[in-house]
Order: C-alpha cells, then sequence, then structure tokens
C-alpha cells in the first residue's frame, strides 16, 4: 500500500483520464509514484507536473496545430520550456474521445525515434 508521500498529487479525474488513454496501448504502461508519466523507448511522451498540468510531445506539424486551436502554449516544466511538449487543457485531458488522437500522435512520434 502507498504511503501518503507515494500517493500521486495529481487530480483522480485527471488520473483516471489519463489511465483511460493509456490502457488503450498495451506498449504503454504508468510510470512515477507522485508524478505520472509515460515513456517508451527511452523517450518520455506524456506527463504531469507538480502542479497538476499536463504536457504532451508532439512532432512540430502536430504541434503547432494543437497550440492554434486550443489557444494554448509550449509545456513548462521546472520553469523549462519543453520545446516537444504542448500543455494539455484540462477540458482536453477530461474529453477521452477528443484527446485519444493527440495521444497516439504522440506515442507514434516517440515510437519512430531511435531508441535510447
Amino acid at each position: 500500500m502507498a504511503t501518503k508521500a507515494e500517493k500521486s498529487i495529481v487530480p483522480q479525474n485527471k488520473l483516471d483520464a489519463y489511465k483511460k488513454l493509456i490502457k488503450t496501448n498495451a506498449n504503454i504502461e504508468l510510470k512515477g509514484a507522485t508524478i505520472p508519466y509515460t515513456s517508451f523507448n527511452g523517450h518520455m511522451f506524456s506527463y504531469f507536473e507538480k502542479d497538476g498540468t499536463f504536457g504532451l510531445r508532439l512532432p512540430d506539424k502536430e504541434r503547432d496545430a494543437f497550440i492554434k486551436k486550443y489557444k494554448t502554449t509550449l509545456f513548462m516544466s521546472y520553469g523549462i520550456i519543453k520545446k516537444e511538449f504542448v500543455l494539455v487543457p484540462d477540458k482536453l485531458l477530461l474529453n477521452f474521445k477528443e484527446c485519444k488522437p493527440y495521444f497516439d500522435i504522440s506515442f507514434k512520434y516517440v515510437a519512430s525515434l531511435k531508441a535510447k
């Protein structure tokens, strides 16, 4: 059983939405006890920040379109802009049908990268 310090700091509704996305791909597993994230072949492609914001790694074309469509920004982590990650609005994360295609694009993108 996880202690209070080991539990995720992400709100339960966001964590549940994230887990639902992850379950759609047998190649992905949820990692991180307090800061949930996913990676494939050594490349992180989605994760939560301590403040509960969610970032998703997208290729250039999709990243630019995503930022414009959802009026969002690049993802910031520990004061550093993550140039390949977008800040996913909470409303989108909680909308499985609309968020899933982006999650799939993110996975396909890192799967195309050379394994670390």
